[in-house]
């Protein structure tokens, strides 16, 4: 089995996406996962790539010459006040930058808008040739594995699918034997991280870890290697911010570090996949 690795946004977030692309080849990536659609967030870059032509030129030209691939864009927030049309030119940018997928997470408790809003994500993104995985957050409004795989099966889309993101896994108190359930079509990638093994019992607490204190691979207490092996054979993107460790080592040492300590992890177990 040959594992393939992508490097994440938020790992490396105050790099611009031409320069996270160059970063990730020199430290061995296969691919860049990018964040061209705006949040808002504090403190947060904009790398809007689609308002943003010269950034769009770089970064394009930084994919052709290192040869790394772009494997999804994100973040395509389904909530009360953004209409799913709002992200049609960031899918034309990924499907320029030859990108596969579009993460979406679930933000508003309107059960009937979300299913229709999702819906409709993922009728915009076909003519792209994108699917749309959607990733559930203990601190958004689909919290967990059960409720996102009744979102999957109620939208009945083709080009929907799951996309687990360890850390969210292990916080939402999900069970590893009901991956078995998954269809293996729904997989396409994952996030990678590490945790320790006490949930924070506060909303800020895990936010605070979420966005600035995740581990690498090994250093904590999550099961991933029995996460893993009920898995298809699919990319692996690593989702590491640790801000402590970004700024004493430089991002491109901590982005190293991600990836060296995720193959140790992957050499030192012999994944049965199911």
């Amino acid at each position: 089995m040959t594992n393939r690795f992508s490097l994440a946004h938020l790992t490396t977030l105050g790099c611009t996406p031409p320069e996270m692309t160059y970063l990730a080849a020199r430290a061995g990536y296969d691919f860049v996962s990018l964040r061209p659609i705006y949040m808002g967030l504090p403190g947060e870059p904009n790398y809007a790539l689609a308002e943003n032509k010269q950034m769009m030129r770089e970064t394009k030209a930084a994919l052709i010459e290192t040869g790394v691939n772009l494997l999804d864009i994100e973040l395509a927030r389904i909530c009360d006040d953004v209409d799913p049309k709002e992200y049609v030119p960031a899918m034309e940018v990924a499907a320029e930058l030859g990108g596969r997928h579009v993460l979406s997470s679930i933000w508003t408790n309107d059960r009937n808008l979300y299913m229709e809003r999702f819906i409709e994500l993922c009728e915009l993104a076909k003519p792209f040739g994108l699917t749309i995985e959607l990733e559930y957050v203990p601190i958004a409004s689909v919290t967990n594995l059960a409720e996102t795989l009744n979102v999957l099966r109620a939208a009945n889309q083709e080009n929907a699918g799951l996309m687990i993101d360890i850390h969210h896994f292990h916080r939402a108190g999900d069970k590893i034997e009901d991956l078995d359930a998954v269809p293996h079509e729904w997989f396409r990638f994952l996030h990678l991280c590490d945790a320790p093994a006490k949930i924070p019992a506060s909303k800020e607490e895990m936010i605070k870890i979420l966005r600035e204190e995740r581990l690498y691979i090994g250093e904590g207490c999550i099961d991933i290697a029995s996460i893993v092996e009920r898995i298809p054979e699919i990319p692996y993107s690593i989702e590491l911010p640790h801000n402590k460790r970004a700024q004493e080592l430089g991002y491109e040492e901590h982005a190293r570090r991600c990836l060296q300590t995720a193959k140790a992890y992957f050499e030192a177990y012999s994944f049965q996949k199911r």
